[in-house]
């Protein structure tokens, strides 16, 4: 009974409410002073009952999925125990680090509740739960047992409990992602459509067994942990940037954890970010200096670099067995550069060359100082193009702005060695402006080099002869201008622009022979050198060299289609060849456009000129003619020599018949009046390699 004299059943829920309030502790102002630690009640469901403590038992709260039961993780005032908490050094455990491929998360550490405490759980599992303030849910005093019913609004009161923070806690009622007694605190309560509370305390996120739950746009968890297990889940996808972006917020709320710093140079190592990805691990042995893993994540790193001496220190690091394949390929790498320095050093290219594409395949792969001396070799061998390209693959190298900048490479520091091959390269080019600067960069990374010195001198003595000689060709002063450049070429022995330079001089002599020969020496070294081909076929040209000048010709003629200065040279050179041979060359004329044929007589005067002909039965109306036509055009300018005819079989039934035409496009080649060759639709390549074996 009731103190009014009502049995109990008949009280009001807002009477009862205020009795149950009574019994708590005392109202002031509507503030009550005793307020309870709603997350040591048992609510497994919204009318549980509520159940006392057993003593004498030790609870693990663990983490479940969530569930219309939920689910709740506590922790002792006191943490976890000393022998749990502490490890030595050599027993660290570097729990959710990434090796190479596969990812390693923490394991998950159990809850321990001090001796003389227990809890009990409605269906053996927990509350599910929202937090307006953070990740980790704490366990009230262990001295205060729960007591107290549920109230109207969801509340739950007990007593023998200090003050409390002023957001409310509410029960939620098993709709949307809330289970049956779910906690929501800050009021939260869910939307009578059966959706998703809202509050401006939600930037928290849904909390399950102490992890958030990563939907509908829900805040991400603050917990550098969680950020590393997504991480590590982003890299299991092969996602590195979005890995990369989760270890990033890791690492800044927790620097000083070696871990998140060697994962991050995993996600930095897929994403080819090598000079990083090694600023990383190094950071995490800095952090940890027995992080063994760390050391031979950075060995293998510093191997790809090239920098072997110090990849043996990270690999064959003391008091552990290192990595047989790594151990393998870092013996391999070390034979090849031992062998290649030896090589280049005796001035055996070759070899060079050789034993440094073998260090790149044998793992030193991702180092621009193994490119550069490709480069270096190619150039020695007089293949400029080519070391051209191999400097080229330099660029696709992120700048190594790493320690271990001592580190040598054939004796010259690291970082300047690129740039020493580079100033070559220039040199050898011409750009001599250009290879100084390259120059100058190496001699600031090694300022007491000696072949940097060497190079630095050489520079600036070959572009001074340079001016010089530009200058003496320019008052027509040919034979000083000779000399000038020849004292280049005594500094620079590989320099195709000197020779060519001095070739000018020869032929405005009147000196041909030597001019081809220096031609010859500058195109040994570049063999595309579009200058070069030009004064070596004039100087063919009048030598009356006419086969080697129509060689160069048609070379000049692929490089440079629309110079009609080139298509007139070859023309009269091709005229001035056939006339060597005896060949009839009357009524020859230089190119221009295709000649229609409009009917039987005249076709057969022109296909009986003296030369070749190439004649084209063609439709107006059919596809294949209008498609072919254009290259037929192009033809004609390339070869100037040959007589390019067109024939309408629409309009020239004659010449069809006497032709026994039948299939369009046919195209026939004569050559006086016999026919050579004929093609029925043929493909544009045949058509043009065709066009190309008769012109001569």
């Amino acid at each position: 009974m009731s103190r009014s004299g009502k049995p109990m059943s008949e009280l009001g829920i807002e009477e009862l409410t205020d009795r149950l309030r009574l019994s708590f502790g005392e109202e002031d102002s509507g503030v009550y002073v005793n307020k309870p630690d709603f997350r040591e009640l048992d609510l497994g469901s919204p009318v549980s009952t509520l159940r006392t403590r057993q003593a004498g038992l030790t609870a693990t709260a663990t983490s479940s999925s969530s569930s219309s039961s939920g689910s709740i993780s506590g922790r002792t005032s006191g943490g976890l125990s000393p022998s749990l908490s502490k490890k030595t050094d050599s027993q660290k455990s570097h729990s959710g680090e990434l090796l190479g491929c596969s990812v390693e998360s923490s394991p998950s550490t159990a809850r321990i509740f001090k001796p003389g405490h227990t809890r009990s759980y409605s269906g053996g599992t927990l509350p599910l739960i929202h937090s307006g303030g953070g990740g980790s849910v704490n366990s009230m005093s262990v001295n205060v047992l729960p007591t107290g019913n549920i109230c109207r609004s969801g509340r739950i009161l007990r007593s023998g409990m200090g003050s409390r923070s002023t957001k409310t806690d509410v029960l939620g009622l098993g709709t949307a992602n809330y289970g049956h007694g779910s906690i929501m605190r800050g009021g939260l309560a869910s939307k009578p459509d059966g959706g998703l509370p809202t509050s401006p305390n939600h930037s928290s996120g849904l909390i399950v067994g102490g992890e958030p739950v990563k939907k509908m746009g829900m805040h991400i968890s603050n917990d550098p942990e969680e950020l590393k297990r997504t991480g590590n889940e982003n890299y299991k996808k092969g996602h590195f940037a979005e890995a990369l972006g989760f270890y990033d917020k890791a690492i800044a709320i927790s620097p000083g954890n070696a871990t998140y710093h060697f994962n991050r140079a995993a996600a930095l190592m897929g994403l080819k970010h090598l000079p990083e990805a090694l600023r990383e691990c190094e950071e995490a042995i800095r952090l940890d200096p027995g992080y063994v893993r760390a050391r031979h994540r950075l060995g293998s790193l510093l191997l790809s670099l090239g920098k072997v001496e110090n990849a043996r220190n990270h690999i064959c690091f003391p008091g552990h067995q290192p990595d047989p394949i790594e151990l393998q390929k870092l013996q391999a790498v070390e034979t090849h550069l031992r062998k290649c320095a030896d090589a280049r050093r005796v001035g055996d290219w070759r070899s060079t060359l050789r034993e440094v594409n073998a260090a790149i395949a044998s793992g030193a792969d991702m180092s621009p100082q193994l490119c550069a001396c490709r480069a270096e070799a190619l150039l020695k061998l007089n293949q400029l193009d080519d070391a051209v390209l191999a400097l080229s693959d330099i660029s696709k190298f992120e700048p190594s702005n790493v320690s271990h900048s001592q580190s040598k490479f054939f004796g010259m520091l690291f970082e300047a060695y690129p740039f020493y091959v580079r100033a070559q390269i220039e040199l050898a080019k011409g750009r001599s402006d250009t290879a100084l600067r390259a120059i100058e960069k190496a001699g600031q990374f090694d300022p007491v080099n000696a072949e940097i010195s060497v190079i630095l001198n050489t520079v600036k003595l070959v572009d001074r002869a340079r001016a010089r000689g530009n200058d003496l060709f320019k008052s027509e002063r040919y034979t000083e201008a000779c000399s000038a450049y020849a004292e280049g070429l005594r500094h620079d022995p590989l320099n195709p622009i000197l020779y060519c330079n001095r070739a000018a001089c020869w032929f405005k002599l009147g000196q041909w022979e030597q001019s081809v020969d220096d031609c010859n020496l500058a195109l040994r070294i570049q063999p595309n050198y579009i200058k070069a081909l030009l004064r070596r076929a004039a100087s063919n040209k009048k030598l009356e060299r006419w086969a080697d000048a129509v060689r160069d010709y048609k070379v000049l003629r692929r490089e440079l289609p629309d110079d009609n200065a080139v298509a007139e040279s070859l023309f009269h050179v091709q005229v001035a060849l056939k006339k060597s041979r005896g060949e009839d060359i009357h009524n020859m004329k230089f190119g221009g456009e295709v000649e229609s044929v409009s009917d039987l007589e005249q076709f057969r005067a022109a296909i009986s000129s003296p030369g070749v002909s190439v004649v084209h039965f063609k439709a107006s109306s059919n596809l294949q003619c209008q498609q072919i036509s254009p290259l037929f055009d192009n033809l004609c300018t390339q070869y100037p020599s040959i007589n390019f005819l067109k024939v309408d079989i629409d309009e020239n039934p004659a010449i069809v018949h006497a032709e026994n035409v039948r299939i369009v496009p046919t195209f026939k080649i004569y050559k006086k009046g016999s026919r050579m060759k004929e093609m029925v639709c043929p493909t544009p390549e045949l058509v043009e390699s065709s066009v190309r074996h008769y012109s001569i």
